[in-house]
């Protein structure tokens, strides 16, 4: 398999500390892997998490990526991406931070599209920071796409993603991401939900090996109790849903959206009842998955022509360099980004 980018992250947050412990922790799973960034941020994390009289682990630059192979266990494999950068401090909104953050993500995404990478998986950004950089986009997924539709010549409608978030118990796919609520609510249209399906129809379909069934969530209490809480599954999700099962799809809903993640969920080794959850907006669908495990939620992306992962939280300002933060959603991304890769 070709190597795994690790984005860096914003080295203000706990995105390279989160690196750092993997290498340091699971020598196994980062394997092909390196970290897509700065080596002197490297270099200082790897000091922040040296475990009790142990040496920090070493930093190795790499020239490219294939040079990975040649990396030893337990020595973390850095490609220098941004102009070599500053200590910055931790837990503080910085538009320096935010911008080398951003020039690794896109290096990596590049990287990939052209067919350098098996995947990448991606340590969280700072969206007022990537505002800070004057980075047009508010996070990874939007960003990802624009770079997808230019390497494809596409303009952007025409290279729809959209968000999963998973863990061992649920999948939940959302409608619309970084939107605020009314906008959330206005993005509810026929076409949105019947793209949504289908993207989710596709792709949770070639990692399960046959069609999911798909359950998906009203926007209203009660799923708008039929029209008295609001007519927006009238109008417009039941419609998509009939579309999208007049193409073959397992669909079913509109459910209320307080019960359907608990119908779907798998526990104590029994499947759930349905193996996703199609979400109309963004807290809707995540505060369920995240509610079940930060530490082994995992981001991925669909719809792109690339392999792209990343853990389920964010930058944790509140804990950044203290050495405090768990690892185990970032090496949670990173299998999942193998186990993808190599189903293409």
């Amino acid at each position: 398999m070709k190597p795994i980018a690790l984005t860096l992250g914003d080295p203000a947050g706990i995105g390279p500390e989160i690196i750092a412990k993997s290498f340091r922790d699971a020598p196994d799973a980062t394997q092909g892997c390196f970290v897509a960034g700065d080596v002197g941020t490297m270099r200082r994390t790897s000091a922040l998490v040296s475990e009790s009289g142990q040496p920090a682990l070493p930093v190795a630059l790499i020239a490219n990526p294939d040079e990975v192979w040649n990396v030893p266990p337990r020595c973390i494999p850095v490609l220098q991406i941004t102009e070599p950068l500053a200590p910055i401090p931790y837990g503080q909104v910085n538009g320096l931070a935010g911008r080398a953050a951003a020039d690794c993500v896109l290096w990596a995404c590049r990287a990939a599209l052209r067919g350098e990478l098996a995947a990448l998986v991606t340590a969280p950004l700072h969206k007022e920071a990537l505002a800070a950089a004057s980075i047009l986009y508010p996070g990874h997924t939007e960003l990802l796409q624009a770079e997808a539709a230019a390497f494809l010549n596409k303009p952007l409608h025409e290279v729809p993603v959209r968000m999963m978030l998973a863990n061992d118990e649920l999948r939940t796919v959302l409608v619309s991401i970084h939107l605020s609520l009314r906008q959330a609510i206005d993005a509810v249209t026929f076409g949105n939900v019947l793209q949504t399906l289908r993207i989710t129809h596709r792709a949770v379909g070639a990692s399960l090996g046959r069609a999911p069934r798909i359950a998906v969530a009203g926007l209203n209490p009660h799923a708008g109790e039929g029209g008295l809480f609001g007519r927006e599954e009238l109008d417009t999700i039941v419609p998509a849903l009939q579309a999208a099962r007049n193409e073959g799809m397992d669909v079913h809903g509109p459910f209320a959206p307080d019960t359907v993640f608990m119908r779907a969920r798998s526990r104590d080794g029994q499947p759930g009842e349905f193996d996703v959850v199609v979400a109309m907006y963004h807290d809707q669908g995540l505060i369920p998955v995240k509610y079940l495990g930060v530490e082994q939620g995992v981001n991925i992306t669909l719809g792109l022509p690339l392999v792209r992962t990343s853990p389920d939280h964010g930058t944790a300002f509140d804990i950044a360099g203290r050495g405090q933060a768990d690892p185990s959603s970032l090496l949670a991304a990173v299998r999942v980004a193998r186990q993808m890769a190599g189903e293409r």
